[in-house]
Order: C-alpha cells, then structure tokens, then sequence
C-alpha cells in the first residue's frame, strides 16, 4: 500500500449500461448493507481479537480539552486565521507576529489537561503491551496531550507545539520553556484590537547550538510544506500491519491524513469511526459511532472479558 497512491478507476461495460436501474427497494436495501454499523458490542468483539490496533486521531479529541481549534466561523488570532499565519511566507515576512501566534498556543496548552478519549487511548496501549498486542497513535494534532497522556507509541505527523527548529542549522529539540524567549512574555494576547509586539528578529527565540545563533521556527508541519518523509514511512509500516484502525475526531477532509483510514479500510480492515457527526469517509467504514469522543472511546476500549491480564 502506498500512501501517495490514490486509485479511482470506473470500468463501465456496454453490458451494464443496458442493464436497468435497481428498484427502489434493492437500493434502499443496498444503502443499509452499506451503513456503517454502531453496533458496540460487534465492535469489541472486533477489537478483543486485534494485535496491532491503529488509532488515527485529529482535532475533535483536543477539542474537548478546551484546545481552540482556529477553524470556521470565529476561528480567529487577532484578525487572522491559523492559514494565514502557518505558513512559511508569513513566517519569512513577519516572524515576530508568528512567534506571537505561536508563543500564545503554548501558553494556552500548558494549562490544558488529557481528556477521557486521550486517556482510554493511553491506559489501552499499556495494557494491550503486556498482552502482545500493540496500539499506535498516528495523530494530526501538535498538542502533546496524547504524550500527557501517557501515549509511548506516538507518530505526530504535523510535529509539536512544544519542539523548535533552527531555520540556520536544522537542529529539531523539545523546548517547554514558558515564555520561549524573555521577549515574548505577556505578548501573544488573541484579541482583535492588540497590536503587534514588533520584536526583532534577534530578540526571537535563537538556537542554543554552538556557534549557531540561528533563528528558531516551530517545529511544526505549515500549509504549504510536505510531511516528514521519514514519518510517513512509519505511518504507512504501521497501517500496513494493523488489523484494527481507530479514526478518532478527524474531519477526514485534511490530505494526506484523509487517505489513510480508508486505504486501510480498502484492504479490508475493519475500521472504526468515532466522531460527533458524519465525514466523507465514513460510509467507507465498518463502524461509526457518533458523539464526544470522551464518551464513546473509553468504553470502546476498555478492557474485554477475553482479555487475560499477566
């Protein structure tokens, strides 16, 4: 399986175009062989048998943490939206009001705490560990809070929050240091009317490497730039060997994210959706359980009656 290969080829025979339609009733029917089922008890049965169980999540599961999301209507820092400050350009052109937009999303994390869903994820791989079995976490978020959690396998495909890069050297460290740098404490304020710190670049956050002085960017994943090579190639090692796979609070809209459930699913993985509302890939699931993920997660994976703890 190859996560860049997306394949959508209809093959459509003179046969089957003088065939007629379906009644209304063989369609009805075929809608609801096709619906996912929100069926809990089939699902843990599902899971009580699975060895190497993917979970991908995405920013629902922060949400319910109290993380702002930046998306929609409302989703604003100042008088911007997160893609017009994510950005390599906006970064080049402005660093100081990046680093402001940034430095702000740190501190607002630092008060914010695991919820049920982060925590069931976690408690399910340490568990499942002793038994064999493996759990991954493949997630878009740039929180940590699955690290908070307790998550040990943990493939963070847009980078973290709380890691740095030298924009001179290269050089990628974790970096929990409140505020980054002297310059940006009391700055980063969201509301419309503050105005910019205007700090200089110097007075930024700067490589603590030797004889390197470099400017520090986050460590992030920005519109417009590619994912890590060498994640995506985990991810896919991963996806390739997983009999279970989890999509937990992803709009699934977000490429190349969006691709991987399903190209699990096509192989013929079960896979589980769990989300407050339907996706576009959800009819390509097996199972789809709707509402806070807090809710519907922990008992989807707590432990099963088969299940034999050493």
């Amino acid at each position: 399986m190859s996560l860049f290969q997306v394949a959508s080829r209809r093959l459509v025979s003179p046969v089957s175009r003088a065939l007629k339609p379906p009644s209304a009733k063989k369609q009805q029917l075929c809608l609801e062989m096709a619906r996912p089922s929100s069926n809990m008890a089939d699902f843990r049965e599902v899971f009580a048998k699975a060895k190497h169980i993917a979970i991908i999540t995405g920013a629902g599961v922060s949400a319910e943490s109290g993380v702002p999301t930046f998306r929609g209507a409302g989703g604003f820092w100042r008088k911007w939206q997160a893609q017009e400050l994510a950005t390599p350009g906006a970064f080049a052109r402005n660093p100081s009001r990046v680093w402001e937009f940034y430095h702000y999303r740190r501190e607002v994390m630092l008060s914010k705490h695991p919820n049920p869903a982060h925590i069931a994820i976690a408690e399910c791989e340490k568990r499942l560990s002793k038994q064999g079995r493996s759990v991954v976490v493949i997630t878009q978020n740039i929180d940590e809070l699955h690290r908070k959690a307790g998550s040990k396998h943990l493939l963070e495909i847009h980078g973290s929050l709380f890691k740095t890069r030298c924009t001179n050297c290269g050089n990628v460290t974790a970096n929990y240091k409140s505020p980054i740098c002297p310059a940006l404490a009391g700055k980063g304020a969201p509301d419309p009317d503050v105005e910019d710190a205007s700090i200089p670049v110097e007075q930024l956050p700067q490589c603590e490497e030797d004889g390197c002085n470099g400017l520090l960017r986050p460590h992030v994943v920005w519109f417009g730039e590619t994912l890590d090579p060498d994640v995506l190639t985990e991810v896919e090692k991963e996806l390739d060997m997983c009999d279970l796979c989890l999509v937990v609070g992803t709009s699934s809209v977000v490429y190349p994210a969006a691709m991987f459930a399903p190209q699990v699913s096509a192989r013929g993985v079960p896979v589980a959706e769990f989300n407050m509302e339907a996706t576009p890939a959800t009819d390509k699931f097996r199972f789809h359980f709707s509402g806070p993920c807090g809710t519907t997660l922990p008992p989807a994976l707590a432990r099963h009656h088969s299940e034999i703890i050493a």
